[in-house]
């Protein structure tokens, strides 16, 4: 038996490759839309991708798992657990096998048992790997989203970013019987996940590839609990806020994602271009670093740095029923491809061209004005704070908000602040904060392009306002928590 592991950094997902040498089948498990990289990996292990599965529905990414099978004619297993809600509804038209708990199949002499385990989602499914040529007992198990190295899949994404009100403690409480199940396998058992550190659908994700059962049972907050109602009370608390394009994500890998056919890089237009999409009111994403944008960028354009949280945040921000353009760094032979990559990832394939940082200087060659986003000292917001002066707008998380923020400062998180425009106090200039100043860099640049003046970028964030020795305050419920 082969096994391989996939890792997009940006998502913190996994995906896995499973080869069996004696016959050259293989299985690829959660798939990511570049599907390429699977098929190069079997090839170069003298394998062919003969199944392709995928361990639920998906929200936080779209799923390759469709397009792989086509791509090489494998056959695509499928969840038929979690009751007529949460059925993929293109199962028929690829002739999936749908699996319910105790099926199985074999990948050449590896042995794959589907293991129902709800609680982050309905249908969600684990698998259990045995290698029969060698063993007669199991070796590993890919757990998707319902246990990570120290934590486990959160159960309110289907309420809190999907929308399907009611769902999250009962949940929750599936969830708490799944975990009951998992501690009774075999402490030598290795556990494969679908996510680590960064991702957000749990709240303490390991930043280790791998893990067992037996070291989960021991060190797994998750897992320590044997009072259900504790355990439901303790996994809904403190779950950071769902980004709003997991909705999307749901529908579109229930529902069937596109085909690509590979990822394409996108006409690259003219600098004389910019001035016409500008005035079209067309929708202009910079991806420049954040200190180069804030220094001189076109107006109108929308700054989301193609940094670690590039996804994240396109997911929140871009709209995805609207073409948009790119603007990347000139110096960046790769940032292009890069930056389509990262967007299709989360289903944002409508990139109608891009252009280069080149045309941000021929604008201002041209005689046209640049933006900027000034920067303000923690002091001289302390000063200005004290004079009445400003205000202070927090889009943190609402954790982060609760441990301690600046007194007097307006709270909404980033992701939300295109819906709560009408919030933002226009009668002084406002300081925007965050925890470092990356969020904050964002926000400015979202609040410029809706035409708010005399925006200021905390430097250093709320860590930069602390350092410098400044109070903070702190929620109640923190001070209870």
């Amino acid at each position: 038996m082969l096994l391989r592991l996939f890792y997009d950094e940006k998502l913190a997902q996994a995906s896995y490759l499973v080869g069996c040498a004696a016959t050259g089948e293989a299985l690829v498990v959660d798939a990511n839309r570049d599907v390429e990289q699977y098929v190069r990996a079997a090839e170069r292990e003298g394998l062919r991708i003969t199944h392709v599965t995928e361990t639920h529905i998906h929200a936080d990414y779209v799923s390759g798992s469709r397009e792989l099978a086509r791509r090489t004619g494998a056959k695509l297993y499928l969840s038929a657990e979690g009751g007529p809600d949460w059925q993929y509804a293109f199962a028929a038209e690829e002739g999936a096998v749908l699996l319910r708990d105790g099926d199985h199949f074999m990948v050449g002499n590896v042995k794959i048992e589907a293991v129902h385990t709800p609680g982050h989602t309905p249908e969600h499914l684990s698998f259990v790997v045995t290698d029969t040529a060698a063993a007669d007992a199991p070796m590993g198990i890919f757990t998707g989203d319902f246990v990570f190295v120290g934590d486990v899949g959160r159960p309110d994404l289907l309420e809190r970013a999907a929308g399907y009100k009611g769902t999250m403690e009962a949940g929750a409480r599936a969830l708490y019987r799944s975990l009951e199940r998992f501690k009774a396998l075999p402490d030598y058992l290795q556990v494969w996940p679908a996510h680590g550190a960064g991702s957000a659908c749990g709240k303490a994700l390991g930043a280790v590839p791998q893990t067992t059962v037996g070291y989960e049972k021991r060190f797994n907050w998750g897992l320590q609990y044997t009072d259900e109602d504790a355990f439901v009370e303790a996994v809904l608390a403190g779950q950071p806020e769902p980004p709003r394009y997991f909705a999307e994500m749901k529908r579109i890998n229930k529902v069937g994602p596109d085909l690509l056919g590979g990822i394409r890089r996108p006409v690259r237009l003219p600098h004389s271009r910019l001035a016409g999409l500008v005035e079209e009111g067309a929708l202009i994403i910079d991806t420049r670093e954040a200190a180069d944008y804030a220094a001189g960028h076109v107006p109108g354009t929308l700054n989301i740095p193609l940094n670690r949280s590039f996804n994240t945040w396109a997911g929140w921000l871009i709209p995805y029923d609207r073409d948009f353009y790119l603007i990347v760094d000139e110096r960046c032979e790769h940032c292009i491809d890069e930056a389509v990559r990262d967007l299709a990832f989360i289903g944002l394939d409508r990139v109608a061209g891009y252009l280069t940082s080149k045309a941000v200087s021929a604008w201002a060659a041209g005689g046209r004005e640049l933006e900027k986003v000034d920067a303000i000292s923690p002091s001289e917001l302390a000063r200005r704070i004290e004079a009445g002066e400003v205000n202070v707008l927090d889009v943190r998380g609402q954790v982060e908000w609760e441990s301690g923020h600046i007194a007097g400062a307006r709270h909404i998180p980033l992701g939300y602040l295109p819906n709560r425009l009408d919030e933002i106090p226009t009668d002084r200039p406002l300081v925007v904060q965050c925890q470092s100043g990356g969020r904050s860099a964002i926000a400015a640049a979202l609040l410029q392009r809706e035409g708010i003046k005399g925006i200021l970028n905390l430097q250093g964030g709320i860590g930069g306002w602390k350092a410098a020795g400044f109070p903070v305050e702190v929620a109640a419920s923190a001070i209870a928590g």
